[in-house]
């Protein structure tokens, strides 16, 4: 079975990151895959250190990404990239966490652009030889998408939904025994 896990880079309660990959993983789990939502909010993981070899929970976290057939990356855009709560958990991850992974992407910005952002974190995700699919979702006013829980523009549900069936569907290409 294909596995797909979420990984949200947001640490801010009632995150629309969080609220928006669990869109993504609810549409993966229809198209089949066993999903896992990973809120870097609720971890321990110290600030990245390149000659210390696992801290807090890093070890942990890496095994499930490496585990993963497929992977969707959130954050919110900050200074017009990703946060530094997903910069500091990708510092952790390498090659062995994504070859032949599908990689889905999604920014939620409070405001304005998250192309800047998607495009780092595929220049990123490319660098550790993920397979990012060609769907991404960036949501700007992503606080104003959301009534509580639920979202209410119909388009960036049908655009969170494609993503998870995309990265669903290419997990299974790249991993066809699964």
């Amino acid at each position: 079975m294909i596995t797909v896990v979420a990984v949200s880079g947001s640490r801010r309660d009632g995150s629309t990151t969080r609220k928006s990959l669990g869109v993504v993983l609810d549409a993966a789990s229809e198209a089949g895959a066993e999903t896992e939502l990973l809120d870097l909010g609720a971890v321990d993981l110290p600030l990245y250190h390149p000659d210390v070899d696992e801290q807090g929970d890093s070890a942990r976290l890496k095994r499930i990404v490496r585990e993963a057939e497929g992977v969707v990356l959130g954050t919110p855009v900050y200074h017009a990239s990703y946060s530094s709560t997903f910069r500091n958990f990708h510092d952790y991850c390498s090659k062995d966490e994504y070859r032949d992974t599908a990689v889905g992407l999604v920014a939620t910005a409070g405001g304005g652009s998250c192309g800047g952002t998607l495009e780092h974190m595929r220049a990123t995700v490319r660098g550790v030889h993920g397979h990012t699919v060609p769907e991404q979702v960036g949501i700007r006013n992503a606080s104003r998408k959301f009534d509580g829980e639920r979202l209410t523009d119909a388009g960036i549900q049908r655009r969170l939904e494609a993503l998870g069936e995309a990265v669903v569907e290419e997990a299974g290409r790249l991993h066809p025994q699964a």
